[in-house]
């Protein structure tokens, strides 16, 4: 049996020393980084490089717009029942692509595309097909339908029509925000959606091809229960989705006004909340799905599990993927995007990001070019983070240093780890143990130069 195939070792003992607040990886340098200073010339400078490169492309579109109002969410969002809001908005994302396709080598392949938010699908059919529609216009997408174009959609609010438009516009990748099936768990958060709700559209789903079918559960929110989370999951597990993600709910009242409408009383003990998060964990394995790591499950067939095995999984902010060959390009409020190596963010504020391009210029606020050291270090986290080792040797050919030595002061804080178990340091390299692969984040963390710049940016729990 491989590491990927074992059950999770799970020691409470170890998991209450290493359960700190750390960043999730999903970028390196990550988000604190990126400089407010970042210029035009820079990034004219990251799209040659991107040109350069003949890298294919993947599109990530961020579209704000809700109906409702979910209490624990983190996103950035407008909530609104103003329908009419969402076309204004539409219409600055195209121009926003027609700036970056006058720069851009746009004969690149669109290999993955993605539509987050928000709920991408609050918007209308005809305004799905305008914005496909003008996305055609400026990038090469495939036809063949051999990409991977997804999209978030909240099921509780989704028709059935609309699911068999977006098959229809190319998308063939669903992923379903489900959180939790309780009724009161719903109701503390004000997020509903029905088992005969989301099982509609998985049928749906299949039967018009849909390649796979992701689903979003939250551990530690308000009323959960060991019981009624084992209840979400069998639910679940009964719809089949090909990939799960497990996420961990954390509360952070001061930086996000939404949350403030949750009792914290409500919520589950920190020790309730890890014993939920174990029985999920042996649950999932059980019925089947392979730990990806990071709160990321998926069936034993999936790309993504291939990927993995494969040594091509990569992180990025959509989480895992299997694209790591794509440079990509980020449209609308907040989105971020990747290339020449340069991570470039977009004004994270609405109005500043429509009055950006309604001047003609580029919505980007921020940004970092990554310097040697960051691409080092990015890929030794990307390492361990996807795949749980790290060779010493492939460093070497890649960055020719000796890592026993360069990182000499990194490998004397992970004895610790060592010791307990969490991984095994051989002159060959580092591999994280099934005790530690909770904790690849905790074991990341000491590889990243930036946490001790006495940055006070709070991040959730490792766990």
């Amino acid at each position: 049996m491989s590491l990927y195939q074992e059950p999770l070792a799970w020691d409470q003992s170890v998991i209450d020393r290493y359960d700190l607040s750390g960043p999730r990886y999903t970028s390196y340098p990550t988000a604190p980084q990126f400089r407010d200073d970042f210029s035009r010339q820079q990034w004219l400078e990251a799209v040659a490089r991107s040109n350069r490169s003949g890298k294919p492309l993947s599109l990530y579109f961020h579209i704000p717009f809700c109906d409702t109002l979910c209490f624990y969410c983190a996103c950035n969002k407008i909530v609104t029942h103003k329908r009419s809001r969402a076309m204004p908005y539409l219409e600055r994302v195209d121009r926003e692509m027609a700036l970056q396709a006058e720069v851009f080598d746009t004969d690149r392949p669109v290999s993955q595309l993605h539509w987050g938010g928000g709920t991408p699908t609050y918007i209308s059919e005809d305004e799905m097909t305008w914005l496909m529609d003008a996305t055609r216009r400026h990038f090469q997408l495939l036809d063949n339908d051999e990409g991977e174009y997804s999209v978030e959609v909240h099921p509780g609010r989704m028709s059935v029509g609309k699911l068999v438009h977006m098959r229809q516009l190319g998308f063939n990748r669903v992923s379903m925000g489900v959180q939790d099936f309780n009724p009161e768990v719903q109701r503390a958060v004000n997020r509903y959606n029905s088992v005969e709700q989301v099982r509609e559209l998985v049928d749906v789903a299949r039967d018009q091809g849909y390649r796979s079918i992701s689903m979003d559960l939250i551990y530690g929110l308000p009323l959960q229960t060991r019981a009624s989370v084992k209840e979400t999951l069998d639910q679940v597990i009964d719809l089949g989705p090909d990939r799960l993600s497990l996420f961990n709910y954390a509360h952070l009242p001061h930086l996000f006004k939404s949350q403030r409408l949750i009792h914290e009383s409500d919520l589950p003990s920190p020790q309730d909340k890890l014993a939920i998060l174990h029985e999920a964990i042996e649950r999932l394995q059980s019925a089947g799905y392979v730990y990806i790591g990071m709160d990321h499950f998926a069936k034993p067939d999936d790309s993504l599990v291939k990927a993995q095995q494969e040594g091509r999984l990569q992180r990025n902010f959509q989480g895992y993927s299997t694209h790591a060959e794509c440079d990509l390009i980020a449209f609308g409020v907040s989105a971020i995007s990747y290339y020449g190596s340069t991570y470039i963010q977009n004004a994270k504020k609405v109005e500043e990001y429509q009055a950006r391009i309604d001047e003609g210029r580029p919505a980007l606020i921020k940004g970092v070019r990554l310097q040697p050291e960051d691409h080092l270090r990015r890929a030794v986290i990307n390492q361990l983070i996807c795949h749980f080792k790290l060779s010493f040797g492939q460093l070497y050919e890649r960055f020719g240093i000796n890592p026993n030595q360069y990182f000499r002061d990194e490998l004397a804080q992970l004895a610790p780890m060592v010791e307990d178990g969490l991984i095994e340091v051989t002159p060959a390299g580092i591999t994280v143990l099934n005790k530690g692969r909770l904790l690849i984040r905790r074991v990341c963390m000491v590889f990243d130069q930036y946490l001790d710049t006495g940055n006070q940016i709070r991040y959730s729990k490792v766990i």
